[in-house]
């Protein structure tokens, strides 16, 4: 009996170092988006590649993917009606306007031209990993709705609530990629 309450002891303060660690992040009290800097080593290899956007405005897909706040999430889906998942969500938006984009979100990692954070504009790419900061693979994605000196905004499809808009936080700061600019800016 007591061997076994020693191995839960144990267990219980790996899961418990386990959990602070991976609240940990990378930025300061008080500091605002443009002082985050990515700590995630991509694992996978995956190709270049250029989205065309044709002559659609990066603020005509961020005020189109907003009319979407509130649509549930669902694995797997790119369908309004049923629900979509951080990837079918892009999907969904860049293709209302015939632009073609990839259908899952690692095939993002090379999407576009990177940007710091800190020059992010609405309509770029944010990039995550997924649940697990150290699995260098893109699994969460969003479109860049706004940067406020610093105070950065994505839109994406949330499985706890659906499509919503969401700050850099302590849950997204450790699985921090990149963000990748898909439209051109003049």
């Amino acid at each position: 009996m007591k061997t076994i309450l020693f191995y839960c002891c144990i267990i219980s303060i790996i899961i418990l170092t386990g959990c602070s660690a991976s609240r940990r992040t990378n930025k300061p009290d008080n500091s605002s988006s443009a002082d985050i800097r990515s700590v995630v080593v991509i694992k996978n290899r995956v190709a270049e590649r250029t989205i065309n956007t044709k002559n659609v405005s990066a603020s005509e897909v961020v005020d189109f993917a907003e009319t979407l706040i509130g649509i549930k999430y669902k694995y797997g889906s790119s369908d309004k009606e049923k629900g979509f998942d951080c990837s079918g969500f892009i999907n969904y938006v860049f293709n209302h306007f015939n632009i073609s984009v990839p259908r899952v979100s690692k095939d993002f990692t090379n999407a576009g031209v990177e940007v710091p954070i800190k020059n992010s504009k609405p309509g770029d790419i944010i990039l995550f990993t997924g649940s697990d900061p150290n699995s260098g693979v893109v699994g969460h994605m969003g479109i860049v709705t706004e940067n406020k000196n610093g105070d950065l905004k994505f839109i994406h499809a949330s499985e706890s609530r659906g499509v919503m808009i969401s700050g850099m936080n302590s849950y997204f700061i450790p699985r921090f990629v990149k963000v990748n600019r898909v439209f051109s800016v003049f």
